[in-house]
């Protein structure tokens, strides 16, 4: 293969490199340095292309992609130093704050998080310093693991990947079915990857309320997915009674209005990517 192919498939497959970090970066805490990911990603696109064997009949993204999240897993190994010990802590708080989220219909401060755990709020805000710099938290809740669990490393089968596909489009719904302020904060610090002082001065709060609605937003996120996707998955408080399970089944079906699995499926393309602009 030429210097010339090979800098070709590179450039085209940049994009690749750029939706692989992003999708690992929606499952960990915001210290994770996005540039040492990409860095990483775009030496094993570069390596892929190298050892590339078109003969073989396996299209360049798949094998692109298997390297490059291998890449990625190898550069979280280095990171993921998280005790057991404040993996368990990290899952009380969540546990926690799950609960009062459900009993008091809003988010609990720390004081009232740190009574129900029955520790002090400096041992609260401890355990968060301890959390934020770990790299073994997922999406959903805070839930620990090791890296290898953040990324698949096996190529995925069709019936997966339309699954997958399947899943990205329901997020897409659940969070365009979000309450317009939570919405905003989605977008504005997942998509748009705005700082959350930026966020703060547009809706007028501090940053410490957008950390607050951000952490709502993921909660009945991950509340949404579940109820459509894995609905054994939802716990307790999200099907207790009352006015917040009220608004939640209204937030489910507001999530199933917004299209079938046609529309769900027209949001990325056949590998499961976005769309080239």
């Amino acid at each position: 293969m030429t210097t010339t192919t090979l800098d070709s498939l590179v450039r085209s497959h940049l994009p690749l490199v750029g939706h692989l970090v992003r999708e690992m970066l929606g499952r960990l805490p915001a210290h994770v340095s996005r540039e040492d990911l990409v860095s990483a990603g775009m030496a094993a696109l570069a390596a892929a292309a190298r050892s590339f064997d078109p003969s073989r009949g396996i299209p360049f993204g798949s094998f692109a992609t298997q390297r490059i999240r291998g890449a990625l897993l190898d550069e979280l190994r280095g990171l993921d130093w998280a005790s057991r010990s404040v993996r368990s802590r990290a899952r009380r708080v969540e546990t926690a704050q799950q609960e009062l989220t459900a009993a008091l219909g809003r988010t609990p401060t720390p004081a009232e998080l740190a009574e129900s755990l029955g520790i002090a709020v400096g041992e609260l805000k401890s355990i968060d310093d301890d959390v934020r710099r770990a790299v073994v938290l997922s999406l959903q809740g805070f839930s620990a693991g090791s890296a290898e669990d953040l990324v698949r490393e096996r190529t995925a089968g069709p019936e997966d990947l339309i699954l997958h596909r399947e899943r990205i489009g329901y997020l897409h719904h659940a969070v365009d079915a979000l309450p317009e302020r939570l919405r905003r904060v989605v977008q504005g610090y997942f998509f748009d990857e705005r700082p959350m002082n930026e966020i703060a001065r547009e809706l007028g709060v501090t940053e410490s309320r957008i950390s607050q609605l951000r952490a709502e937003a993921l909660i009945l996120l991950r509340d949404g997915l579940n109820n459509h996707l894995d609905p054994e998955l939802l716990d307790g408080p999200a099907r207790a009674g009352g006015c917040v399970a009220r608004r939640r089944e209204t937030y489910y079906a507001q999530i199933a209005a917004q299209g079938n699995l046609t529309s769900r499926l027209s949001i990325t393309n056949p590998l499961g990517l976005p769309h080239s602009p």
